[in-house]
């Protein structure tokens, strides 16, 4: 079986491509000689990944994995020209014959990194770093807002919008003016380390996103949301194989397995 994977940004040493990346390696050890991956990187939202995907499927990958966002349009139009393809995308919100939806119910464990913000905080103010404002991400912030409240009814989350995944200079300056506003815990939906880096620098707790960020802020990780792909990328594939693929969108969350509160620093209270 041969299986494509399109990604947003750079593999890197962490974040949300860097995850996929795992649970792309966590398939090729559990199935062994019988899969074959290729993943290409950095492809941009629109008619990169359109091209990315259309070369991917008709080199002979029965299935491909789109793991962003915006690639849910493109995705759709080579499905349609590519019918015996399985295409997988994540976030989406349109299904296809051979087109599947899969995400994660970030919000449960963003809650809880809420809640943790707020014990934290002696300012009562925390920052969030946002890529876009789609309903993944502000459904994120609401949660963690609640969570926040749930442990400081009068705390406050102030957000930047970055209109971007991935920036690593844009994601710092938006850290460092969030810490220059009065944020003395940081979180992010953004692709690169640089908020928890920035929180390292500046002394500021932060709390990582999708991947546990303890290389980079050593000192001032609280904990990580982060998830894990690795189980539904070798049931899709597996199912492939069988020939029982079907169009079933999931959406897994904390007893899947698929998101976690991981890497309490310890500083937090058990």
């Amino acid at each position: 079986l041969k299986v494509g994977f399109v990604y947003v940004s750079p593999v890197g040493q962490a974040g949300w491509t860097y995850q996929h990346d795992q649970a792309r390696q966590a398939l090729e050890r559990s199935l062994g000689a019988a899969v074959r991956t290729r993943y290409v990187e950095a492809v941009p939202e629109g008619a990169d990944a359109e091209r990315v995907m259309r070369d991917l499927a008709a080199e002979g990958h029965q299935l491909i994995f789109a793991t962003s966002f915006g690639y849910l349009e493109p995705a759709l139009r080579v499905a349609a020209d590519f019918p015996q393809v399985k295409f997988e995308h994540a976030g989406g919100y349109k299904t296809a014959a051979n087109l599947n939806t899969y995400n994660a119910r970030f919000y449960e464990g963003r809650w809880l990194a809420g809640w943790l913000a707020g014990q934290a905080s002696r300012t009562g103010v925390a920052g969030y770093v946002a890529g876009f404002a789609l309903p993944e991400v502000v459904q994120g912030i609401n949660a963690f807002t609640q969570g926040l409240r749930a442990a400081n009814p009068k705390g406050v989350v102030r957000v930047v919008w970055l209109n971007t995944w991935f920036d690593p200079p844009k994601e710092r300056e938006a850290a460092l003016a969030l810490i220059h506003g009065g944020a003395d815990v940081l979180t992010n939906h953004s692709g690169s380390p640089a908020v928890p880096q920035t929180a390292e620098e500046k002394g500021v707790r932060v709390i990582g996103y999708q991947s546990d960020m303890v290389r980079f802020a050593p000192t001032m990780q609280l904990a990580a949301v982060t998830s894990d792909w690795s189980g539904y990328y070798t049931t899709v594939a597996r199912a492939v194989q069988a020939g029982q693929w079907q169009p079933r969108p999931m959406w897994g969350g904390i007893k899947d397995g698929m998101v976690k509160l991981d890497a309490l620093s310890p500083s937090v209270p058990v």
